[in-house]
C-alpha cells in the first residue's frame, strides 16, 4: 500500500519556535501547550495555525475471534451500540456535541444490517472477520476494501474542510486483535499486554491470553510486514483506522490518537511510513508502564491521565479543544514587539 505521506515542515517547525518564544509570557510559562501548537504549525505549514474543524470517525465491525470466548459480552452488541450511536446517545455523542465535533460512524464489518442514516457511512466490507485461531481474519481482498473504507471516510472529513481528526472504534473482541498487533509490532509480551476488556473473569483472562498467543505462532506473524500482519489477526475496523491514519498524514491533517484500539491501528500505520508519527498527537494515558511503551514507540507524548478505557474516540475528543487552544494560542497572542511590552532583561 503506497501513499505518500512527507514528513512535517522543519522550516515552519523552527519558525514557530522562535514565534513561541517572542510571545508575550515567560518562557515555556505554557507548558505542553507551546509544544502542541508548534508541531500543529508544521504539520499545517504556517506558524499561525489554526483549525478549521474537528471529526471524529467511529469504525464499527465484527470479530470471529468472539468465538473462541474471550468476551465478557456476546457479539450482538456491536449492533446494538452502533444503534446507540445513531440515536446520539452513547459518551461519543455527548461530548462530540459538547466541544463541536463532526461525527461520523461506519460500518466497515458489522454482522447487521442497519438503515439510512444521516450520521453512517454504510461500507460493509463483510458481516466480521473470521476466526483467527482457525485462518487469517481476512482475506487480501478484504483487507484492502477495508483499508479503502478508512481512505473514503478520512477524505469524506478533509473535504468538509476538518484539519484536525481522530478515529474511534466499536467491535466487540477487538482488543484480542489489538493486542495481537500491539505486541508483534513492540515485542511486549501478550501477558503484559492483555487487559479484561470490557470485564472478563481471571480464567477468562488466561485463556484470551492463550488465544492471541496460539494466533501470533499459527499465522508466523512479524513486524517486517504490518500488513500481512494486519491481515491475519487484526479487524476490519482496525484496517479501516490504519487507512485513515495513512490518508489524513497524506493530507496534511492533524491526528488525535485514541485508546488501545488506535494505538494497534496506528502501529500499522507507521510500520507502513515512518513519517506518519509527527502527525499523531496521544490524548490520554493510565499509569501502566506498558502503555508508556507504546507510546514511546510512537514517539508521542500524552496530554492527560483521566484514567478512561472506553473507546470511542472518547479520548481523542476530550483532546481535541486543548489542540484548539495550542494553535489559538500561537497564532492569536501578541508578540512583545506587538504590544510593546518589555522582554526579561
Amino acid at each position: 500500500m503506497k501513499i505518500n505521506i512527507q514528513p512535517i515542515n522543519q522550516s515552519i517547525l523552527e519558525q514557530a519556535k522562535i514565534r513561541q518564544d517572542q510571545l508575550t509570557k515567560p518562557l515555556g510559562s505554557l507548558g505542553i501547550l507551546e509544544d502542541i501548537g508548534i508541531r500543529l504549525a508544521a504539520i499545517y505549514g504556517t506558524v499561525k495555525p489554526k483549525i478549521t474543524g474537528k471529526g471524529v470517525v467511529v469504525f464499527a465491525a465484527d470479530h470471529g475471534v468472539t468465538e473462541a470466548g474471550v468476551s465478557a459480552f456476546p457479539k450482538a452488541v456491536t449492533e446494538q451500540m452502533v444503534l446507540n450511536f445513531l440515536r446520539g446517545g452513547a459518551a461519543i455523542n455527548a461530548l462530540s456535541q459538547a466541544h463541536n465535533i463532526d461525527m461520523l460512524v461506519v460500518d466497515v464489518g458489522v454482522d447487521a444490517e442497519f438503515a439510512e442514516h444521516p450520521l453512517l457511512l454504510k461500507r460493509k466490507v463483510t458481516k466480521g472477520t473470521k476466526n483467527m485461531l482457525s485462518c487469517p481474519a481476512m482475506t487480501q481482498a478484504e483487507l484492502e476494501a477495508a483499508l479503502q473504507v478508512g481512505i473514503d471516510a478520512a477524505n469524506i472529513m478533509i473535504n468538509k474542510g476538518h484539519n484536525l481528526l481522530a478515529a474511534g472504534d466499536m467491535g466487540i473482541g477487538n482488543t484480542t486483535s489489538a493486542t495481537a498487533i500491539i505486541s508483534v509490532m513492540t515485542g511486549i509480551a501478550v501477558s503484559d499486554l492483555t487487559g479484561r476488556g470490557t470485564g472478563i473473569s481471571d480464567e477468562t483472562l488466561q485463556h484470551k491470553i492463550s488465544v492471541i498467543e496460539k494466533a501470533i505462532v499459527l499465522h508466523k506473524v512479524n513486524k517486517e510486514n504490518p500488513l500481512e500482519l494486519l491481515r491475519c489477526v487484526g479487524g476490519l475496523e482496525i484496517a479501516a483506522m490504519t487507512g485513515f491514519y495513512l490518508t489524513c498524514a497524506a493530507r496534511s491533517v492533524a491526528i488525535v490518537l485514541d485508546g488501545f484500539i488506535s494505538h494497534a491501528a496506528a502501529l500499522i500505520a507507521a510500520g507502513l511510513n515512518p513519517n506518519l508519527k509527527d502527525y499523531f498527537f496521544a490524548s490520554h494515558t493510565s499509569q501502566n508502564p506498558v502503555h508508556r511503551k507504546r507510546l514511546e514507540i510512537l514517539k508521542v507524548e500524552p496530554i492527560f491521565n483521566f484514567t478512561l478505557r472506553l473507546g470511542e474516540g472518547t479520548g481523542a475528543v476530550l483532546a481535541m479543544p486543548i489542540l484548539e487552544s495550542a494553535a489559538s494560542i500561537l497564532s492569536n497572542m501578541a508578540t512583545f514587539a506587538d504590544a510593546g511590552v518589555s522582554e526579561k532583561l
